[in-house]
This record gives C-alpha cells, sequence and structure tokens, in this order.
C-alpha cells in the first residue's frame, strides 16, 4: 500500500507535583467590554505543576519547599498587592505618581496572561514546569501550558 502513513501514539509516563498560591491582585482590560473594563480586584489562586519522567535523588520532581522558595516568594514580590496592568494603559502614569505598585503587561492582564507570566517565570528558573493554573474567582480558571507534538 503506497500513501498510506501510520501515526504511532507514544505516551511518556510523567511524575506531577502541584504548589499552590494564594495572591491577590487589582487589574482592568482595556479591550473589554463589560465590568472588567474597570479597576476591581482578585483574591487569586495558582497551582504551579511541575513535571518530570523520572524522579531526581530524593525521589523527587522538586522539594515543595524548592517551589515555594522560588515561585512563591517571585510571587508574593512582584505580583501580590499590586495594580497589573497593560504597559499603555493611561492610569500607569497616574499611578506611577502616586507610588502605587504596579506590574506592566505587554498586552491585557487576564488570567490567561497572569499564568504565562508565572509560567515563563518559573521555567525561567529551571523547574520543570509543565502547566499553571490561577484561579480568578472560584468558578473562573485559566491555564496555560504549552503544547507538545510528538
Amino acid at each position: 500500500m503506497t500513501g498510506l502513513r501510520v501515526c504511532a501514539s507514544v505516551t511518556i509516563s510523567m511524575y506531577r507535583v502541584t504548589e499552590i498560591v494564594e495572591f491577590c491582585y487589582g487589574h482592568r482590560l482595556l479591550r473589554y467590554k463589560g465590568k472588567c473594563a474597570h479597576l476591581h480586584g482578585h483574591n487569586g489562586r495558582v497551582e504551579i505543576e511541575l513535571a518530570s519522567p523520572s524522579l531526581n535523588e530524593q525521589s523527587m520532581v522538586a522539594d515543595f519547599s524548592d517551589i515555594g522558595r522560588i515561585v512563591k516568594d517571585w510571587i508574593d514580590q512582584t505580583l501580590d498587592h499590586r495594580m497589573l496592568l497593560h504597559r499603555e494603559d493611561p492610569l500607569v502614569a497616574v499611578l506611577k505618581t502616586h507610588d502605587e505598585p504596579l506590574f506592566l503587561m505587554d498586552g491585557d492582564p487576564t488570567a490567561e496572561a497572569i499564568a504565562k507570566v508565572i509560567f515563563d517565570y518559573a521555567a525561567s528558573q529551571r523547574l520543570p514546569i509543565s502547566m499553571v493554573r490561577i484561579w480568578e474567582t472560584p468558578g473562573s480558571i485559566a491555564t496555560y501550558a504549552p503544547s507538545f507534538e510528538r
């Protein structure tokens, strides 16, 4: 048979650990029509999932205290109790004159974008990050995870 392609599915077993971090933040969405176009706040909850096909010398994917020290400390110092705003938001200049704590983003600070910011930071710290999930509210969840083609 010519022209017939067979695709084999490869399954890779992974160990996974998840650290949960809670933080408070405010934001608004410039490109949104509705309530979220106005300044408002959230009590966010973030799941930081690490994955590895094998365990380290301590029989772990990673030590929970290391995840907390690296990612939770960064969230506490960088995102917690800050206004997360698009860097082109006209309120940035006003808030800066009042020494308000800000975290500026290249796009609207949606839950999806915040999840990616946290993911990218964890990856930059060489953690085997597989997914970040953020609860903006108890019933609204956004996830960022890279897709892999095998």
